[in-house]
């Protein structure tokens, strides 16, 4: 073979060879120049949130869960206030008139301020009991009475049980916290402390037998169970008839 012939068979297989590594390099310039953020470009992520539902998603779960317990407490605060405030209209309007209605007015709202306060302090009394024991719980999505979600398989039968006697002390602060502050001087003032004292005896009817089963060794999540339709109304018949009781012994 001649030098001439030699010398093209080289150059074709350097070409050759040479085509696949310029193409590579290519498509590498290409896709760094892709990856490459242009001057001045912000992600999403930097910039500040456009909606309450985006700055939300940007939060931790832990930061999530304060917010919707700040916001459950808050809501719960505004419900025992607008309580307050109708019971204190009524009451006002009671001393203002000789009307039966404000009467009959003023002893309702009475009665409901005093089963909303011991509600409010018994649940809140549980949540402080919850974090009290170090137990495992989550702040529901959704806003209503309860204050957390209890993990029963992730939690002890002691941290349960520290958790359920909270509540029962919270309901008990209740009461204190109406005798000292609020004189049983008027019909409408009687009927708010027999409201705290029938809401505490509702709740010690449903709570009660369940840590005395549970303290004998049953488990906390089988006997909760138990509360069903006819508990409850047993429990609103001891609630009605101690708030009635009470009525009748406190009013002037």
């Amino acid at each position: 073979m001649s030098e001439k012939a030699v010398e093209s068979v080289v150059k074709e297989a350097a070409g050759q060879s040479g085509e696949p590594a310029a193409a590579s390099e290519s498509a590498a310039e290409q896709s760094a120049e892709h990856a490459t953020p242009k001057p001045g470009a912000e992600s999403d992520q930097d910039g500040p949130p456009q909606s309450v539902s985006e700055a939300l998603q940007r939060m931790s779960s832990e930061q999530r869960a304060k917010f919707r317990l700040t916001k459950l407490a808050a809501v719960h605060a505004l419900v025992w206030l607008m309580a307050m405030g109708l019971f204190a209209a009524a009451d006002s309007w009671r001393m203002l008139s000789d009307l039966s209605l404000a009467s009959l007015l003023a002893v309702v709202t009475g009665a409901v301020a005093g089963i909303v306060s011991a509600n409010v302090l018994h649940e809140w009394g549980h949540y402080l009991g919850a974090r009290r024991s170090g137990g495992a719980f989550e702040i529901p999505e959704k806003l209503g009475l309860f204050v957390y979600d209890w993990d029963f398989k992730r939690n002890s039968v002691a941290q349960f049980l520290t958790m359920s006697r909270a509540g029962t002390i919270g309901g008990a602060l209740a009461l204190v916290l109406g005798w000292w502050l609020l004189p049983a001087d008027t019909l409408a003032r009687a009927a708010l402390l027999a409201g705290l004292l029938g809401s505490f005896a509702f709740a010690a009817r449903i709570e009660w037998p369940v840590l005395r089963r549970v303290g004998e060794g049953g488990d906390p999540l089988t006997e909760l169970s138990k509360i069903d339709e006819g508990v409850l109304k047993s429990a609103t018949l001891v609630a009605s008839f101690v708030g009635l009781v009470a009525l009748w012994f406190l009013s002037p």
